[in-house]
């Protein structure tokens, strides 16, 4: 196929380039771990297959628009080295190989194989600055409300768990017919009829839980997806319920919280994914993607996807965790990294980790709002290390507690600044983090000519890899973290593969080089 359509190959292309090097950067021996015996061995070649998943991932193309573009398309084929009279490999060939890199000790060897020619390239060589940055990816299925997660999670206890199903219908009163999907047919514009069926269905889900305990006390005996089906039945059951009004519970009366839960699971199709929002008008439901970024090249030098929410999943623990593991620095050589983030990424551990690493944070502080509009901010307050005091503007004195709280009280009455410190009768008080100092020197820091230039010019650069890495991808494929995890890594090796060609990757006496390098 090279021989007869090769040459219509764009030069520079990803197709040209796979088409030429495919053998080179994904050898038999790169994938050798996944078969160690000939049991269960494929007749594809490794670099065909790792050729079809990269570009799949550079276009988004589903499994089957994947081994349709093999089998119709002459890039493609080229690029895999396919005659024309080809046929390709049925769909569940590309499943069958995620499956196995999943569960190998390299599930992103891809990622790291394209890595390893960034670094031969010498494209981010010397390069002493990365962007820190994330956004949200939409999930691939749909939100559920609380009624249907409930029926949809006792549904899958009677498909994962032995005798769930006979459980399910001695202990369950609501009536429902569990076996059917969606959900009753009720008067939902009447509250009543909404609470009665809510109330109905949060009592066959404890009654399940109950019913389970009894037969499997502690879980044993249960299988994974078993376990899993009930965990996610009582987490479903209580997240979004609360007793009704005039009732502690034990009435069998519940209604929808008037809240949202921390963490909130919205679908348990996908359990992983969650709400999330970048900003007030923006709100979207999914998984969010770090990435850290040489912003002169573009090049995503580590990537890593999480749930959208949750504790563990900040940006700034995230980013900096990415930063610390980020292949493309060179340790032993010791230079400080100037890393450039927006003020997600400027909490007190986030900062206290850059200092403690060696590394310049040219970081966005976080904005101080004064508590009354246009009045005193914390910087306003001086904070003495030595005598662990704070004085305010007004010149008084006090101690800082245990706790890293500061409280002015009687001190404040009468004070000829007290309307533009605070509204509060008990007068003003401060909250000190334990890293309140490194803050206050970063905000001070951040207001400097260089710090200024500094990050004006560079971390914009990070919204164009943002665009690269979502155009036409902002929908993950997958369901979970951790499928959805390893489709990043590999749509970031092949954007960065993008890259590197539009930079003048090519082969050099046998090593990868640029253009003019």
């Amino acid at each position: 196929m090279e021989s007869v359509a090769g040459h219509l190959l764009k030069p520079g292309s990803v197709f040209a380039f796979l088409a030429a090097h495919r053998a080179r950067l994904f050898p038999p021996e790169l994938f050798a771990d996944l078969f160690p015996t000939n049991r269960g061995r494929p007749s594809v070649p490794p670099e065909v297959v790792a050729t079809v998943l990269v570009l799949q991932a550079l276009h988004g193309l589903s499994d089957r628009e994947a081994v349709e573009a093999l089998t119709f398309d002459l890039r493609w084929k080229a690029a895999c080295g396919l005659a024309i009279t080809d046929t390709a490999f049925d769909p569940s060939t590309l499943t069958y190989w995620r499956r196995r890199l999943a569960g190998s000790d390299r599930p992103n060897r891809i990622f790291e194989t394209v890595a390893q020619v960034v670094a031969e390239s010498g494209a981010v060589a010397g390069k002493t600055r990365r962007a820190l940055d994330s956004t949200i990816l939409d999930d691939a299925v749909a939100r559920q409300d609380t009624v249907t997660q409930l029926i949809a999670a006792i549904r899958r206890v009677a498909r994962e768990v032995p005798d769930g199903a006979d459980i399910i219908a001695t202990v369950a009163t609501s009536g429902h017919d569990y076996a059917r999907p969606g959900k009753p047919e009720i008067a939902w514009d009447d509250p009543q009829a909404r609470d009665e069926l809510v109330s109905a269905l949060v009592n066959d889900a404890l009654a399940v839980l109950a019913g389970l305990e009894a037969r499997y006390p502690g879980g044993v005996g249960l299988e994974e997806k078993a376990t899993q089906a009930v965990a996610l039945l009582a987490l479903v059951a209580g997240q979004d319920v609360e007793p009704a009004e005039g009732s502690d519970g034990t009435d069998g009366r519940w209604r929808i919280a008037r809240r949202t839960a921390p963490d909130r699971t919205i679908s348990t199709v996908d359990p992983d994914t969650r709400h999330a929002h970048k900003s007030r008008e923006r709100r979207q439901d999914g998984f969010k993607a770090h990435v850290v970024v040489e912003p002169d090249t573009g090049l995503i030098t580590a990537t890593g996807l999480t749930k959208a929410t949750g504790p563990d999943n900040s940006d700034a623990t995230v980013g900096i965790g990415l930063l610390a593991d980020d292949p493309s620095l060179d340790r032993a050589a010791g230079e400080p990294v100037e890393v450039l983030a927006d003020s997600a990424y400027a909490t007190g551990d986030a900062l206290a980790a850059l200092e403690a690493a060696g590394h310049r944070a040219m970081v966005k502080p976080w904005p101080l709002r004064p508590t009354v509009a246009g009045g005193f901010t914390l910087d306003d307050f001086t904070h003495d290390a030595t005598s662990n005091t704070v004085t305010c503007p007004n010149g008084v004195t006090r101690p800082v507690a245990a706790s890293g709280a500061v409280t002015f009280g009687t001190h404040c009455r009468g004070c000829p600044l007290r309307q533009r410190c605070t509204t509060a009768i008990a007068g003003r008080s401060l909250t000190l983090g334990p890293h309140h100092a490194l803050q206050r020197a970063h905000r001070l820091r951040a207001r400097s000519a260089d710090h200024l230039e500094s990050y004006r010019r560079h971390r914009p650069m990070v919204e164009r890899s943002i665009a690269w890495l979502t155009r036409g991808n902002r929908r993950v494929p997958h369901r979970g973290v951790t499928k959805n995890n390893a489709w990043l890594h590999t749509r970031v090796a092949a954007i960065n593969l993008r890259r590197l060609l539009n930079l003048g990757l090519h082969l050099d006496r046998g090593r990868w080089a640029l253009a003019g390098v």
